[in-house]
């Protein structure tokens, strides 16, 4: 008997559902008795016991589903050592249900607030398996991560949709694409989509040569200007502001973002009519596409694998194109940024692409 855990943490993205069919249908295959678990609302599931015994009905038809038949929530890591408004103590509440309900494994998709919890448990002495999900691909020790191609498709298509209306109405567009800390989504989306300006949290820009790339295009008879930011984008100024300062400077934009900031910027200093886009969840939302669902299948594939050898405290990965299992100690807590000299950064640069740096 093999009695199985899993949950869904964090933001929602397609494929979630695909990947837990990926493990339960590579276990069932494998496994002569088993038991799967499934907990609601990620951790608060595991903490709070809230769960029920799946069948394999259940992740049948889901392969193109979006979103999670587990719903999500966010429990944010560093409150995890930090008891509830009970006084209940989380982690040693997620040990018991997992002892209570005498489980083998415990089966983790999250991003990387969700692999810090994962790799906490497995220091508790828990057995786990961590899947690595987010729309921002910023997961070391993963090349990709399933949700990101998916969202890659949704954010250009956006970006595809403004050409014609910017072109229209000789206007200058912001697109914001969602991405905090990294710009992985905003850079393949920006290049895929055809952006003449590519802002991103890692590359700081220079107000004046994003206002000087813009002027070229219409001193050069384009009638159009199209920007691809990413929501955590961040000018050379704000970035050389203290932490506090600059977080107060966030609080003071009343819930505006850095791409109404630029638009009102834009259009002070080149008259031009600008417009901002924001696509939001719509690129968290819909089916998974192809590219994921192949990828999500493999990887889930890959953990039951791991799971009917035993084999405990990984992340399963894509490295080269390939499944593989790396450690979680030595992935948890560290992001994937986009380097700023890659080469993929500087063959945009050489189409004319402005990071306004």
């Amino acid at each position: 008997m093999k009695r199985i855990g899993i949950l869904t943490s964090g933001g929602d993205c397609q494929g979630l559902n695909a990947t837990m069919r990926g493990v339960v249908k590579g276990l069932t295959k494998n496994v002569d008795d088993l038991e799967v678990y499934g907990f609601y609302d990620g951790y608060k599931g595991l903490i709070y016991g809230n769960y029920r015994l799946l069948s394999p009905s259940d992740f049948s038809g889901i392969l193109t589903r979006g979103g999670t038949i587990l719903g999500s929530s966010r429990q944010p890591f560093k409150l995890m050592r930090v008891p509830d408004e009970k006084g209940l103590d989380k982690v040693e509440a997620m040990k018991h249900t997992y002892h209570k309900l005498r489980l083998n494994c415990l089966v983790i998709l999250g991003g990387n607030g969700t692999q810090k919890t994962a790799n906490l448990l497995r220091e508790e002495g828990l057995n786990v398996i961590h899947l690595p999900k987010t729309i921002d691909n910023d997961i070391y020790g993963t090349d990709v991560t399933f949700g990101f191609q998916s969202a890659i498709n949704i954010a250009t298509s956006a970006i595809d949709c403004i050409h014609t209306t910017a072109a229209s109405h000789n206007r200058v567009f912001v697109v914001e694409v969602m991405g905090h800390k990294v710009g992985w989504l905003t850079l393949y989306a920006g290049i895929a989509g055809g952006a003449d300006i590519i802002l991103l949290p890692e590359i700081p820009y220079d107000l004046e040569k994003v206002i000087d790339a813009v002027k070229r295009r219409t001193h050069a008879g384009k009638g159009f200007t199209i920007l691809a930011v990413a929501e955590g984008a961040i000018s050379k100024e704000d970035a050389q502001l203290p932490k506090k300062e600059y977080k107060k400077k966030l609080e003071e934009r009343k819930g505006h973002s850095v791409s109404y900031e630029l638009a009102a910027q834009i259009e002070e200093k080149t008259g031009s009519e600008v417009r901002v886009v924001v696509p939001g969840h719509t690129q968290r939302g819909g089916s998974p596409s192809p590219y994921d669902r192949v990828l999500c299948t493999r990887l889930g594939a890959a953990a039951a694998d791991l799971i009917v050898k035993g084999k405990y405290g990984y992340m399963v990965a894509i490295v080269d194109g390939e499944t593989c299992k790396v450690p979680l100690e030595e992935v948890a807590g560290k992001l994937k940024m986009v380097e700023t000299d890659s080469p993929i950064i500087k063959e945009a640069k050489t189409i004319g692409i402005s990071f306004g740096d």
